[in-house]
């Protein structure tokens, strides 16, 4: 069946960097939009960047733009969300989600979350 691994969280202090993995399986990845997704308790679960099926476009929230960068590897069938310059604000816990619209239905999976924690 799918499955979509995170991995990468951890703690780091403010001004530092993480790389964040997905690695997918169970499905044709190359076929799929991937996001990344985040969400602290208490708040609803917020988009973070997107990329669309070959790569070729890039979409991110305005709290990250310059700061993350989103790419995809679809021989290796993995996405990653390069993190940099993090803000404590940044803890949550980070979701990635593959989508696919096709013949009017949403095919749709989502990780188990990766922990990424920001100290100050």
């Amino acid at each position: 069946q799918a499955q979509l691994v995170e991995s990468g969280g951890g703690l780091v202090q403010a001004g530092g960097s993480l790389r964040l993995s997905c690695e997918a399986s169970g499905f044709t990845f190359s076929t799929y939009a991937m996001s990344w997704y985040r969400q602290v308790p208490g708040k609803e679960r917020e988009l973070v960047a997107g990329i669309m099926s070959s790569g070729g476009t890039t979409n991110y929230a305005d709290s990250v733009k310059g700061r993350f960068t989103i790419s995809r590897d679809n021989a290796k069938n993995t996405v990653y969300l390069e993190m940099s310059s993090l803000k404590p604000e940044d803890t949550a816990m980070y979701y990635c989600n593959a989508l696919r619209r096709r013949m009017g239905y949403d095919y749709e999976f989502w990780g188990q979350g990766t922990q990424v924690t920001v100290s100050s």
